[in-house]
């Protein structure tokens, strides 16, 4: 992997960060085969990669700030030189391929816009994420980037979606989807029965048509696209109710005998099922629309979910996805044009 530039970890983003961050970095290095570089304070994490043995395997770029997870998109401008912002900086001058950091997101969207800025023809970037469906995750977008959009922003989150399905998955033609309160083209507001017209009227899109809150899971679609607000609520209750539904599971078979004889004799499938649940295995969400390829790891990530974002963060670099966006998105304008 030598000729492969590396990824970008920002050392210091997360609930436990440093040391799990690092932990996930070696783990990716010596497990994955992948190049990483860790940005923060050297001293910090020079100790913690001795912990490792790995002081010699992955190098270190300065960054003496960081943003707190509670800090919103304004700490990106009082804090220019915060890890997450260099590493954003060695993406931008070609000494990394993409940034992992499981930092603030609304830091990280901020900083990202700032330091990468938007491809050209891009109005927003978007947050998509990876839901659990067969026999390929469903990309929901946008997940939180944007809580006001219009009907044009829906139509490109559907673009960047599909560029991401193609890349990650290899899915020739990805079925595009708009998520509202029925499946009817005239269910919903105002703006989503506006985005539903330029949808069918975008030739490079497979358009399925509308899909409801109970699809999310069902395969309906391969791409999924809604407000960021709508998003990120539809994804925080997803992740809730799979942790309820995994709690509701773990006390019924533990107040029974013959419950626990079935889940030992059901054990690898059980584990399967929890792999496939569970949005960490996914390696985090992906900021789509910048001059770079951005990975937001979940803030409770630890070693090997830190470990999977590197290697969503490689695979995505290396599939040309900034480049797939700007053809997608470029193609789109000349469509226009032509109308």
């Amino acid at each position: 992997m030598s000729d492969i530039k590396p990824i970008a970890l920002d050392a210091m983003g997360g609930d436990h960060a440093p040391h799990e961050i690092i932990g996930g970095a070696v783990h990716a290095v010596r497990e994955r085969g992948l190049s990483v570089v860790l940005v923060g304070p050297p001293r910090v994490l020079y100790e913690s990669l001795a912990d490792h043995g790995a002081t010699k395997e992955i190098p270190i770029v300065r960054a003496e700030e960081a943003l707190a997870m509670d800090e919103g998109a304004l700490a990106s401008l009082r804090r220019p030189r915060s890890s997450i912002a260099i590493a954003c900086h060695l993406v931008r001058q070609g000494n990394a391929c993409a940034v992992v950091s499981a930092g603030s997101t609304a830091g990280i969207v901020a900083t990202g816009r700032l330091r990468l800025k938007g491809q050209q023809g891009v109005l927003r970037p978007a947050i998509a994420v990876a839901l659990p469906t067969r026999p390929n995750p469903a990309l929901l977008l946008d997940a939180g980037a944007n809580a006001e959009v219009k009907p044009e922003m829906l139509v490109q989150f559907a673009h960047l979606g599909a560029a991401y399905a193609e890349t990650a998955y290899g899915i020739g033609k990805p079925r595009v989807a708009l998520l509202t309160i029925g499946s009817e083209a005239e269910k919903g507001n105002k703006l989503v029965r506006r985005a539903h017209e330029l949808l069918l009227a975008s030739p490079s899109l497979h358009f399925v048509g509308n899909v409801e809150g109970y699809d999310l899971l069902t395969g309906a679609a391969d791409v999924i696209v809604t407000d960021g607000f709508t998003g990120n609520v539809a994804l925080k209750t997803i992740e809730g109710s799979v942790r309820y539904a995994f709690g509701e599971l773990r006390e019924a078979i533990g107040d029974s005998r013959l419950a626990k004889l079935g889940a030992i004799l059901q054990r690898s499938t059980l584990r399967e099922l929890n792999r496939r649940l569970d949005a960490e295995a996914y390696g985090g969400a992906v900021l789509l629309g910048l001059n770079g390829t951005v990975v937001i790891a979940h803030g409770s990530s630890k070693a090997p979910s830190v470990s999977a974002a590197c290697q969503l963060a490689a695979d995505l670099a290396q599939g040309g996805i900034v480049t797939r966006v700007g053809e997608r998105v470029a193609a789109t304008h000349r469509t226009h044009r032509l109308w």
